[in-house]
Formats: C-alpha cells, structure tokens, sequence
C-alpha cells in the first residue's frame, strides 16, 4: 500500500456511454497516515472482539479521525478526544483521506 502523502498516479477518467469514471479514493492502514491528516475509516479488519471494541470507544466505519502522532504508538482525535492506538491496531484500521 501506498502512503496518502506520496503522490500516485490515477488511470485518465474514460468516458463510456457519455459517462465519465471517477478513480476510487485511496485506502490505506491507519499505520501508514502521516501526522496531522484528516481521515475517515472505511473498514475494520480486526477480530470480531476486537472490532466490537473499536466501535465502542468511537472508531467504527465511516468515523472521522485525525492522527495527532504516529510513532510506535498512533495517537488518534476522535469526537474531541485523544485515543492511543498501537501500531499493530492501527494496521487493522482501513482509512480513506479527507481533504484538509
């Protein structure tokens, strides 16, 4: 997977039938956001305990979060409260970028 911060290059939007397609936003591990950016979860990929416990503290699907710090552990703005998550977690996490 790819970092948000690196650009990629998206196939050229090809119209069909007068359509015109739009790439699918990225996804990415929350252990994989750089600091200060804006996301929304997409999908818990976490054991059913796990992700039951994740919707509990606030961070199910569609949840928009902001990582504060990324080192070892990840430290996440959840409803106007921090939330230390560690890394193997944090790759459980799929996120899509929000614009800033």
């Amino acid at each position: 997977m790819i970092p948000f911060d690196q650009k990629t290059q998206w196939d050229d939007r090809r119209q069909t039938g007068g359509e015109v397609q739009f790439p699918t936003p990225a996804v990415c591990q929350l252990s994989r956001v750089r600091a200060g950016r804006l996301v929304r979860i997409k999908k818990l990929s976490a054991p059913p305990a796990v992700t039951q416990r994740l919707r509990e503290i606030g961070l199910g699907e569609h949840q928009v979060i902001r990582l504060l710090a990324g080192q070892s552990n990840l430290i996440c703005l959840v409803c106007h409260a921090r939330l230390a998550l560690s890394a193997p977690l944090a790759q459980m996490i799929l996120v899509e970028p929000l614009p800033a």
